[in-house]
């Protein structure tokens, strides 16, 4: 359940003009998408990895971002060598837009390891005696490694959708994962070149970049629950950001 919804933010004229002055028009529909934020803990504080987005790209250009991106359909037809945790997957049924299935919520994390892998070469998975086969190119890419997702390695602890009336919107989870999991060397990022100046970088040094505003609060997230014990992480509530009459809300989906 979710607790009672709250506006995040107090409210601004130019966003209420701005909701009202499209209003007319009629809302994009927001596809799955998925982030996930890895996490080095070998220096001296933690530290997450980020890159910017190019000048070009119409959504969120010159951003710096976690790696992540929209769900393919092959996201949910390829195999695992581990599967979602039972908890992490029935918070992600929690108010799934749709008819809720546990299909669409594995989809959502395996898209965000194969995003990763796109955009960073970083390989979130374990070693697989046989390879695994898919005709899905970016699939077909990864499993080429010898490896498979370990979608154990995961958590989920954010949900947000894009404002309305935007030309692109997205319906994103984001998980995070422990670097530990990271199969090779994880300074050694490469990828498609859709993410800019890749670095591990603290959460403060982060405050600092060009960010969108559901990063920071995302940001702000991670360092309180990397603040708790592993057993009180996995009992935290998970924001949900979302948008009603053009201002954000923040409820919990209660763990």
């Amino acid at each position: 359940m979710a607790a009672p919804s709250s506006p995040l933010f107090d409210p601004k004229k130019s966003r209420e003009q701005e909701y009202r002055e499209a209003s007319a028009g009629k809302a994009v529909r927001p596809r799955d998408a998925a982030t996930l934020i890895l996490v080095r803990y070998d220096g001296s504080a933690p530290r997450v990895l980020m890159g910017q987005r190019h000048a070009d790209h119409k959504f969120m250009p010159n951003k710096f971002v976690f790696p992540g991106g929209r769900v393919d359909p092959a996201d949910s037809r390829v195999r695992a060598a581990q599967e979602l945790r039972e908890p992490v997957a029935q918070r992600l049924l929690h108010r799934m837009r749709g008819k809720p299935s546990l299909a669409r919520a594995r989809a959502m994390a395996m898209a965000a390891v194969r995003e990763t892998f796109e955009e960073t070469g970083l390989i979130i998975g374990r070693p697989v005696e046989t390879r695994m086969r898919t005709r899905n190119s970016e699939w077909a890419e990864y499993f080429s490694q010898g490896v498979a997702p370990d979608l154990t390695a995961l958590d989920f602890v954010a949900r947000a959708i894009t404002p309305p009336y935007r030309t692109r919107r997205f319906d994103t989870r984001f998980f995070i994962a422990d670097a530990e999991h990271i199969h090779g060397d994880p300074v050694k990022t490469t990828g498609s070149g859709e993410l800019q100046g890749l670095h591990w970088v603290t959460i403060t040094d982060a405050r600092d970049l060009d960010l969108p505003n559901i990063t920071r609060i995302v940001l702000d997230e991670i360092e309180q629950r990397m603040a708790l014990k592993k057993a009180a992480q996995e009992q935290r509530d998970v924001p949900f950001i979302h948008f009603r009459a053009g201002n954000a809300i923040r409820d919990l989906i209660k763990a």
